[in-house]
């Protein structure tokens, strides 16, 4: 139960629309769900700003659907990581209204509207084209917590007058998801150029030194430029919650 559907439900009940006994119906699920290989945590939400979401790869077509649909039904948006188009057509053939993104292999459907959050825009920036996937996965991830964005693509330093080019759009973000692979140096250039976190994406992109993302996140680690923020390989999600967790108090519904 998200903050928003609960201060509905508390206002019908203060105004007299709503009986405290069909309240506590309402309330009887807070604050987990068993559907027997799975428990939902409903209070996540209230707790922190963002309901369940739901890790695709490993779980069944037919597990996906159950968890999607018992968050529906409890008027809470459902967010689906690392699914593919297989997925989630079977997933959207029982959950209408899902919404599928291949490319980041994201998908969503909403109970309710996202509440927008009044703050700078996060700026989503890749090395290569070649990391888009991860770029995407974060994109859509900011989108469901209600975050505005800018996505940056293909300014690596291997010619780093591309990314000169937008130091307008990455002074004005809020902060900086920075994405790349190789040898992953993007994200120590970008925290010697602006003051925002930098929170760093390591990718598997790259030749067989790059070692699957190994490469890049051990130089992420050791970045010359304080401060910068890693997370674990190939994690859009996670840098995107991440930024979610730095804005919380500037953005919290």
């Amino acid at each position: 139960m998200s903050p928003s559907v609960l201060r509905e439900l508390l206002d019908r009940v203060r105004a007299g629309e709503l009986d405290v006994e069909a309240a506590l119906g309402a309330l009887k699920s807070l604050p987990f769900g068993e559907l027997g290989d799975a428990t939902i945590d409903h209070h996540r939400a209230l707790r922190l700003g963002t309901p369940e979401v739901v890790y695709g790869e490993g779980k069944t077509a037919e597990q996906i659907s159950r968890i999607v649909a018992e968050l529906d039904s409890k008027g809470q948006n459902a967010l689906v990581t690392r699914i593919d188009a297989e997925k989630a057509a079977f997933v959207a053939a029982r959950c209408p209204g899902l919404r599928y993104r291949e490319v980041a292999r994201v998908a969503r459907l909403e109970a309710h509207p996202v509440p927008r959050r009044d703050v700078a825009p996060v700026a989503v920036v890749c090395a290569g084209t070649s990391d888009l996937p991860v770029v995407e996965e974060a994109l859509e991830t900011l989108d469901a917590l209600g975050i505005p964005s800018t996505r940056v693509v293909d300014v690596g330093v291997a010619g780093l007058h591309r990314l000169l080019a937008k130091l307008d759009v990455l002074h004005a973000a809020s902060v900086v998801i920075a994405v790349a692979g190789m040898e992953g140096a993007l994200p120590s250039v970008l925290g010697g150029l602006v003051a925002a976190p930098v929170i760093a994406v390591p990718t598997s992109v790259g030749y067989g030194a790059a070692l699957g993302g190994v490469t890049a996140l051990l130089g992420m680690l050791t970045s010359c430029a304080a401060g910068v923020t890693v997370v674990n390989v190939d994690n859009g999600f996670g840098a995107a919650m991440a930024a979610h967790r730095i804005l919380w108090k500037r953005v919290e519904p």
